[in-house]
């Protein structure tokens, strides 16, 4: 668009129709989109989006990963996707394929793994609107997103292009983490945007000799907030060393270490509140 142009003329209308167009064949293919969410970082989204995608993909279903953390994808490292660069078909995007299990991520256009993404949020809206529109997602039951912390442009665009998509929460048990997270359920209302649940991440810690579970965070931010907002609490996820063993290496811990008290956790919430019609 030239530095004259308003935004009306036919040129921008046609590209703009053109946009439509392929964001709605493309999502036309997606049975239901599910954005994991927090308004406070650090609580284990990322682990949280990867292994629902995981578990999801395990029941038999085709799942799509979407990454639009843009300023600290995750994602690669967590499904061991590093240097993979990016494929094309003619105008699409290729995804990365783990089985039946589809992922994309800025990570995957990143020379440096260390290196800092200064973007401004008009070139930030375009990549999701690329990643939503112009991947070769094909037919899919569920497109889960892993969206950055917070309630800014990354969160606001993915959910006003994903108009039926629905939002998994995550918290920590500390009171500082429900602060921001109920700024996360406030915007899912303001947005009228669905919201399946909360999920309480390391709650507890589960001793890696004995199985017991212990309580190591002052707080109970996911009943609080689910009796606050009225949402399902899906789940309390403990901490557990082989999370961080399994996220390390590349896989993810719902594969590696299903019988584990998080891996029995995370199955049981998949196949009481995602054991649907897909």
């Amino acid at each position: 668009m030239s530095e004259s142009c308003s935004g009306n003329c036919s040129s921008c209308q046609q590209n703009c129709g053109e946009e439509d167009r392929k964001l709605k064949s493309t999502l036309g293919k997606i049975k239901n989109k599910i954005v994991v969410m927090s308004g406070k970082g650090g609580v284990g989204k990322s682990t949280v989006a990867v292994n629902l995608a995981a578990s999801l993909a395990l029941a038999g279903y085709r799942v799509g990963l979407l990454d639009v953390d843009i300023h600290g994808p995750s994602v690669p490292q967590m499904l061991n996707l590093h240097n993979t660069g990016v494929m094309m078909d003619g105008d699409l995007i290729l995804p990365q394929e783990i089985g039946s299990l589809k992922v994309v991520s800025l990570g995957f256009m990143i020379d440096d793994p260390d290196g800092a993404i200064i973007w401004r949020g008009p070139m930030k809206i375009g990549v999701i609107k690329q990643f939503l529109s112009e991947v070769a997602w094909g037919e899919l039951d569920y497109l889960v997103i892993d969206s950055p912390p917070g309630t800014g442009d990354e969160p606001l665009t993915v959910c006003q292009l994903l108009n039926d998509a629905s939002a998994v929460i995550v918290t920590t048990p500390q009171q500082v983490a429900a602060n921001d997270v109920a700024k996360s359920l406030n915007f899912c209302k303001q947005i009228n945007m669905k919201v399946l649940g909360l999920v309480e991440n390391m709650s507890g810690f589960v001793c890696p000799h004995c199985g017991e579970v212990t309580e190591i965070f002052a707080g109970n931010a996911g009943e609080t907030l689910s009796e606050r907002f009225g949402v399902e609490l899906l789940a309390k996820i403990p901490v557990d060393p082989c999370v961080a063993i399994g996220g390390d290496a590349g896989t993810p811990f719902i594969q590696r270490f299903a019988k584990t008290v998080p891996g029995r956790i995370f199955g049981e919430m998949v196949e009481k509140y995602f054991n649907i019609e897909a």
